[in-house]
Formats: C-alpha cells, structure tokens, sequence
C-alpha cells in the first residue's frame, strides 16, 4: 500500500509500467548469464534457404538477446540452411515509442534486403518483449505505441512464412494467433487497422505467447510470468517456426 505522502498512479497501466521497469531489467540480468548468439551469415555459396531476424528484449545487449536459444534450436533441427541476423536498434525503456519505431524500421530494412538479395529465400521474424512488439509491427506498423511507421510492403512480408514472439505489449485477446493464458490486454493493444494487416497476412503463419500476470503482454504484475516463456515454450515455438519452413 502507498504511503500517506507518497503520490498514487491513478491509472492501471502505470502500475504495470513500474513493475515492468523491474522485470525487463531482471530480464536483461537473466540474459546476460547466457552466451550472446551471433549473427551467422549466409553459406558462402549463395543465400540460405531459410532466414531468421531476431529482436531483443528491452535493455538487453545488441544481439538476438535470450530468443537466440530459440533460433540455434531451429537452426539445429532443421534439413535445411539457415542464417541468423538480430535487429539493430536502441532496445531502451527511456523513450520507448522512439527506441520500438527504431526497432520497427531498422527489422523492415533488414527484411527488405534479406527479400531483396535473395528472393527465393523464407523469412522469419523472432521476438521477446519490446522485439515482440517490433517483429509483429513489421507487418502491422506501430501506431499503438504513437509511432508513424508504416508496415512493410506486402511484396516483402509476402516472403515471411513464420512470425513467432512471447511477451507482446501490443498484445489484443482473443486474436487466432494468441497462444498462452493471458485474458487481459497488453500494455499497448493494437486497433483495428493494424489487428486488419495482421489478419490479411495470415494469422495462420503468427504465433505469439503471452500468459496471464505478465506486466508487459496482459498488464499484470507478475516478473517470473514474463522472465520465463522459453522455460515454458521455447519447444512449441521451435516446432511451430519449422513447420512452417517445411523442416
């Protein structure tokens, strides 16, 4: 309980802002106990028959971040070549809508020439918490967060067959791509237009975790909820981005 002088958040959404400023910075302490994944670039042969982007989560060091055991799980599973790339970008809670759009533009560039210098090659987009956000905006655009950057072209993400994330802020119940328990939106819920794009590109292909008490995806207060999806997901996730790159 606050105490008589000290001021009171009026609004749930703030209250789950301040506990999220402690779980993502837990995050980035859990994080960096595990090796950094680099980036691996294409056979020297020509282009990869698969390509993973990855976004990190918020305050963790430049690089694929924790989801990087995810795609060295894909990429060690798979019949196929696949190469890795992280998105560039701030990745900061200090000016989170400009560090998101950043995000945004940077993963839409990275795509586009990914699509650009191979053309018959799978794309797929990885994301964690404010990556979730990014990877999924890539092909909503992010105006949730007061951002102006548009998505993609549908000539790019038409070459993305997987779209896989855990912990999206601008998570919306009851979407057909929503996996986990969550019952309550994110902190930043995407409108009608963006939940539009994302269908007409194909719920089918998007799968995105989020579990209830989460701070950042369903505006809880619970800091393990959002520390732990890979404990909890990292095999479904695994197993869905290889199905839909044909193994």
């Amino acid at each position: 309980m606050p105490s008589a002088t000290e001021p009171k958040l009026r609004r749930p959404h703030q209250r789950a802002a301040m506990v999220l400023l402690l779980a993502v910075s837990c995050l980035a302490l859990t994080a960096s106990a595990v090796p950094m994944a680099r980036a691996v670039t294409a056979p020297s042969s020509g282009c990869a028959a698969v390509n993973i982007i990855t976004a990190r989560a918020s305050t963790e060091s430049p690089g694929e971040g924790i989801t990087g055991s995810l795609v060295t799980q894909i990429v060690n599973s798979s019949k196929q070549t696949v190469s890795r790339e992280a998105v560039v970008y701030p990745a900061t809670l200090t000016n989170y809508a400009n560090s998101e759009s950043q995000g945004v533009t940077n993963a839409e560039q990275e795509l586009t020439t990914a699509v650009q210098n191979c053309p018959n090659q799978k794309e797929v987009l990885l994301g964690y918490s404010q990556g979730a956000e990014v990877s999924m905006d890539v092909i909503a655009g992010n105006s949730e967060v007061g951002g102006t950057v548009a998505p993609v072209s549908t000539s790019v993400s038409s070459h993305v067959v997987a779209v896989a994330n855990f912990g999206d802020p601008g998570h919306v119940v009851s979407e057909p791509w929503d996996l986990g328990t969550a019952m309550r939106n994110g902190l930043f819920p995407r409108g009608a237009s963006q939940i539009q794009s994302l269908s007409a590109f194909g719920s089918g292909k998007i799968a995105s975790w989020c579990d209830s008490g989460d701070p950042y995806c369903a505006s809880g207060f619970s800091l393990n909820v959002h520390l732990t999806y890979l404990n909890r997901y990292q095999n479904a996730a695994a197993s869905f981005v290889l199905s839909k790159i044909g193994g």
